[in-house]
């Protein structure tokens, strides 16, 4: 009985993994944003896409504190679905 609850448990933790999926936040648009993050709407999406553009891309996650409208909270809701690719991470001067 025990197996069959783990197993249940375990597909239904796979299922919402995969339903939410993942965002890197230096290539993703706003609309795929939006779409991903608990919380953030088209309208803090933006945001986060202009902040981008105008001050290079996240080096880390928790930087998207630095963009209006988000805050530690919505980070923290979110942290297990977004990211920042290293490769991606323009130098800033």
């Amino acid at each position: 009985m025990k197996f069959i609850i783990a197993s249940l448990l375990a597909c239904m933790l796979t299922l919402t993994a995969w339903a939410a999926g993942t965002v890197n936040i230096n290539t993703a648009s706003a609309e795929e944003i939006a779409g991903s993050m608990n919380g953030v709407g088209l309208a803090k999406a933006q945001e986060i896409v202009r902040y981008r553009e105008t001050n290079g891309n996240f080096a880390h996650v928790d930087e998207l504190v630095n963009v209006k409208g988000i805050g530690i909270r919505t980070i923290d809701k979110n942290r297990d679905i977004i990211f920042v690719d290293e490769a991606a991470v323009k130098t800033k001067e």
